[in-house]
């Protein structure tokens, strides 16, 4: 069954830094089970911003057993995240059940490595990860002190954790002690973390990195040089900025969508039928525009929330960031972001 939405009260707004806040969910019993979710996963949350439907994935900020909360930083241009700014006790909103694959999995030693909001899934993942007995490790970049989300809960885990939980900031605008600490975590950040001793790749059980893509790149590609098996690195991507673009469609694409696509898909055991002429339209605008609702959050290839599988036809899928090697080969792919590139295609968004 595809998940589907649930209004949720917000029962408590706290002002983390001059551009983010915390925004806790009452959520009732009835729906407890459904809610549960694991360290590192997200909410998609659903409103009406200026007229426009709009849809957005925040990831909670909590470790399983701690009241519902997602952090929320200001994105420039971004108008769901400027909308949330001004949320207040009493708001209802649409949220949709935990997803994601951004998960602890119950390794005992464990490094986090994260930029800005980047930090939000982190809280959950060390929380959890400290509250069972784990060793965490915490690199975590802002531009200033003040940017600093979750601050007084990172020092509340500090100061519980004295043993087990280590907290490195660094700031890329404001001047620390430690020269080491200045600047942006990069390729040679990490290197030369690894070399004073303050992490060690080769021995942390799972490494989770989560902020900007470059960021994420670079990042895993320097723990992997300084020895870590890269089967044991979890990203998730936040924002898309400053990436390529969605490819243009290729000349099979052009040339299925000309002659027009037959789209059938299988959704909560329901059979629907939709056609395809644009070449550069997703399946999922496709469908909308032709008042068939399919499973969508993000749009940008990283959630998976449109996940499904391919059981006819061909499709392209020039941007991916969330399905594995395994699931392309047994053919998955995101609605949001495939193309047809055979004149009948059949999508099952039931598969598991």
């Amino acid at each position: 069954m595809a998940p589907r939405f649930h209004t949720l009260e917000v029962a408590d707004v706290r002002r983390l830094t001059p551009d983010a806040v915390a925004v806790t969910f009452d959520l009732p019993e009835a729906l407890a089970d459904e809610f549960a979710w694991k360290p590192g996963q997200y909410l998609t949350l659903r409103a009406e911003v200026e007229g426009e439907d709009l849809r957005r994935n925040y990831s909670i900020a909590a470790a399983p057993g701690e009241p519902l909360t997602v952090g929320i930083k200001r994105v420039p241009g971004g108008r769901f995240s400027t909308w949330a700014q001004g949320l207040e006790p009493g708001a209802r909103l649409e949220v949709m059940p935990p997803e994601g694959r951004f998960v602890w999995q119950g390794e005992r030693d464990v490094l986090l490595v994260a930029a800005g909001s980047g930090i939000t899934p982190m809280m959950a993942i060390a929380g959890a990860a400290l509250a069972a007995g784990a060793d965490v490790t915490l690199l975590f970049g802002n531009r200033t002190t003040a940017d600093i989300m979750f601050r007084a809960e990172l020092d509340a885990l500090k100061d519980r954790y004295l043993d087990r939980f280590t907290l490195i900031h660094v700031l890329s605008r404001e001047a620390q002690d430690v020269p080491l600490l200045n600047g942006r975590i990069d390729a040679d950040k990490i290197a030369r973390l690894a070399r004073a001793g303050a992490i060690d790749p080769a021995r942390h059980e799972a490494a989770f990195v989560c902020g900007p893509g470059a960021m994420i790149d670079t990042v895993s590609e320097a723990l992997t040089a300084a020895g870590m098996d890269p089967a044991r690195i979890r990203t998730e991507r936040f924002v898309l900025e400053g990436e390529a673009p969605r490819p243009a469609a290729s000349e099979a694409a052009r040339a299925a969508a000309e002659a027009g696509v037959a789209v059938e898909v299988i959704l909560d055991g329901v059979r629907r039928r939709f056609s395809l002429t644009d070449a550069e339209a997703s399946l999922v605008d496709a469908a909308h525009a032709q008042g068939l609702e399919l499973p969508f959050s993000c749009k940008g290839g990283m959630c998976a929330t449109c996940r499904c599988r391919v059981v006819e036809g061909e499709v392209e899928l020039p941007l991916n960031y969330a399905l594995q090697d395994w699931e392309l080969a047994q053919g998955f792919t995101l609605a949001c972001q495939a193309r047809p590139v055979s004149g009948k295609v059949v999508l099952d968004f039931d598969a598991a």
